[in-house]
């Protein structure tokens, strides 16, 4: 019942199964050819809403498939496989060891791939790993045994999309670095995390652990640029003005509580002046 499809969507007795679906992957990203997940917009009313019903019963990955994938959204989707990776690996579990070794091998996969099929499209090589990197990137088996963190750049991000036309992966470049260093500010404790995010992804062993928790997220700030994203919301033409509000609703219900480091609206919206 309602006037409008949309109802459908926010109805606390929505739908509770699927039609069969199979999946013909055209893009290395979202992980949708081995999850649950779906994402619905509605820029009318400014919601980005999330279910999980959809496993595919069959999924048809063929690397091919991706050739003509334009660079932009090549980029966009293997960040978005990196931040699927780093929303788990920032936890405060620290003994969950093949889960953080997991995590790290597929960011790397992704680090080593993307420039080849950034430069070669059709370097199928590139485009298959790709494409696993994004089938375990969320899969949750990185996060097997982990302590939930929260997904705050996510959170952080489907505001972006929910009011304006923004690519997803790059609205989490944009917000992922400047997360790191808010959050390493905010609480001593997270550095240990950062400085084995260094060491293991980036090879990074020179320094103080200050030091090179800061280098890890220059890395990784510098390959996504590097990659041809824009780096900040003025870049892509958004301004402060809907700060706020995204704040609230990144943080309703306080999901945002049960974060790696809990956020509230303040944070949120810091972490967002430091994108402009």
């Amino acid at each position: 019942e309602g006037e409008e499809y949309w109802d459908m969507i926010i109805h606390p007795k929505r739908g509770r199964k699927a039609l069969p679906l199979v999946d013909i992957l055209t893009i290395s990203a979202t992980g949708s050819e081995f999850d649950n997940g779906g994402v619905i917009s509605n820029l009318k009313t400014k919601e980005k809403i999330g279910a999980g019903l959809t496993f595919p019963v069959a999924s048809i990955c063929d690397p091919r498939y991706t050739y003509s994938v334009s660079p932009y959204q090549t980029a966009a989707g293997s960040i978005d496989i990196m931040s699927h990776v780093l929303e788990g690996y920032f936890s405060r579990t620290e003994d969950s060891i093949m889960s953080d070794y997991f995590a790290e091998a597929i960011l790397k996969t992704v680090i080593d791939n993307l420039p080849i099929a950034l430069k070669d499209p059709n370097n199928y090589s590139a485009r298959a790993n790709l494409m696993l990197a994004s089938s375990y990137g969320c899969s949750g088996m990185p996060e097997y045994g982990k302590e939930y963190s929260g997904w705050p750049c996510h959170a952080m991000e489907h505001q972006l999309s929910a009011f304006y036309d923004i690519t997803h992966g790059v609205g989490l470049a944009i917000l992922t670095p400047k997360w790191m260093r808010y959050i390493v500010n905010k609480d001593s404790s997270t550095l240990s995390r950062f400085v084995r995010f260094a060491e293991n992804v980036w090879n990074i062993h020179e320094g103080s652990d200050i030091e090179k928790a800061y280098k890890g997220i220059d890395c990784l700030e510098n390959f996504f640029r590097e990659s041809g994203i824009p780096m900040s919301l003025k870049e892509v033409n958004i301004d402060e003005t809907h700060f706020e509000e995204m704040a609230i609703q990144a943080d309703r219900n306080k999901r945002l509580s049960t974060s790696y480091v809990p956020l509230e609206k303040e944070d949120v919206i810091e972490i967002f002046k430091a994108c402009l």
